[in-house]
């Protein structure tokens, strides 16, 4: 029989009730960057395991390196092992940044047995490794990066991390799909998922939490990347608005619920006779199956013809619409520019577009009022069973898209 055997006395564990169990306090470790605290729900949580992902060069381990930095000045002992860059490249990274990371202890390995013991002999109370996918430990022949090298390292990872009380940021690579490399099991190991977006053509990037056993998900951190590093953005919807010229058709402004904070965003639309003979639906920032819905939505319900037009919409500042909240924003931009007449500069398009045509009610309507009342708005297009008006913010009804074709018409 193998050591597994029936007959084998064990060590035996007792449930008991849950109303029983102490309750622990939670620590947080506050990093100084307010954006990266508050998507992660306040600070780093010791012994908790965050996974980082994003595109190359999007700037995760220049965030990271900030943040490590800031905790070092804190007083935390902080270890930077790297096996995408060599000491002396970061060190060419660290001086680029307007923190000091002089203090913080760095590690150019790849075997994770090493990184390990080097973040026990400086009781390191922060690990940060860059990235999963170059490490791989002994106990696997298979190369780094393959699903059990990361599958395994990343449980070893999580092991240290509860019994040694170590918090641990690993970056992670993505796909071309924008997912993490990787098995799906890698990111059910870890505590917080974190994904780093924005195109690098922009200045902006957005810190979005997936996963957070420790606070709530879907929060958005929006950074503006500088020469001397990255800069947190306090008011993401001023910053996001900036640009818009009134007065130009095809414009339309709504309010996005990320996690717990309004964010106002522009959405474009542009309907331009066709030069082919299949008319182009090109979408950025908007699912183009969305889109292409709310097209037809337009044409069927609305009396509408996109039909001989090609039509472009995209999201300002690289946001990307998850929420069919939006529905009613895009669909004011398509039928503004197809009228060739700009939309109210004061307005606001809140609302769910469903296939009869019917406008629907959104969740979180009284806080973005509160956003877009904020920064100037005096106006809210949406559901007549939405909630009343908020001080300075008018609520205008709209049930069907007929309704908003006639006030984009007016």
């Amino acid at each position: 029989m193998g050591a597994r055997s029936v007959g084998r006395k064990v060590g035996t564990v007792v449930p008991q009730p849950l109303a029983d169990v102490e309750r622990a306090k939670l620590v947080r470790w506050t990093t100084g960057i307010p954006e990266f605290d508050f998507v992660i729900g306040g600070g780093v949580v010791p012994g908790s395991m965050a996974l980082i992902g994003g595109e190359p060069g999007i700037g995760k381990s220049t965030l990271l390196l900030q943040a490590a930095a800031r905790l070092r000045a804190a007083g935390r002992h902080v270890l930077y092992a790297s096996g995408e860059e060599s000491p002396e490249q970061l060190r060419l990274r660290a001086d680029r940044l307007v923190e000091d990371a002089g203090p913080v202890l760095v590690l150019g390995e790849t075997r994770l047995e090493a990184i390990l013991e080097a973040a026990r002999a400086s009781k390191a109370e922060l690990l940060v490794l860059d990235s999963i996918q170059t490490v791989y430990t002994d106990s696997l022949e298979s190369a780094p990066g393959s699903v059990g090298q990361v599958r395994e390292c990343a449980a070893h990872l999580m092991r240290y991390a509860k019994e040694s009380g170590t918090a641990v940021f690993v970056v992670g690579h993505v796909t071309k799909g924008g997912t993490i490399a990787g098995p799906k099991t890698l990111e059910h190991i870890v505590d917080t998922v974190l994904y780093f977006e924005g195109e690098s053509s922009l200045d902006y990037r957005l810190l979005r939490a997936t996963k957070n056993r420790f606070g709530s998900v879907d929060e958005l951190g929006v950074f503006s990347m500088t020469e001397r590093g990255l800069s947190a953005v306090p008011n993401p919807s001023a910053v996001f608005l900036a640009a818009r010229s009134e007065g130009t058709s095809g414009s339309a402004v709504t309010a996005l619920m990320e996690g717990t904070r309004p964010v106002l965003v522009e959405v474009q639309a542009l309907a331009a006779p066709s030069g082919y003979g299949t008319p182009q639906r090109v979408a950025t920032g908007l699912d183009p199956r969305r889109l292409a819905v709310l097209l037809a939505v337009l044409e069927r319900r609305g009396g509408t013809s996109f039909a001989q037009l090609d039509v472009f919409v995209q999201v300002t500042a690289g946001v990307k619409l998850r929420e069919p909240g939006a529905d009613l924003a895009v669909a004011a931009a398509l039928l503004s520019s197809l009228s060739n007449k700009p939309t109210p500069a004061d307005a606001l398009f809140l609302g769910e577009i469903g296939l009869g045509g019917e406008v629907r009610p959104i969740g979180g309507f009284e806080r973005r009022l509160i956003e877009a009342s904020r920064l100037g708005f005096r106006r809210a297009f949406a559901s007549p069973r939405q909630g009343s008006d908020v001080q300075g913010l008018r609520h205008v009804p709209l049930a069907h898209v007929d309704d908003l074709v006639r006030a984009i018409a007016a």
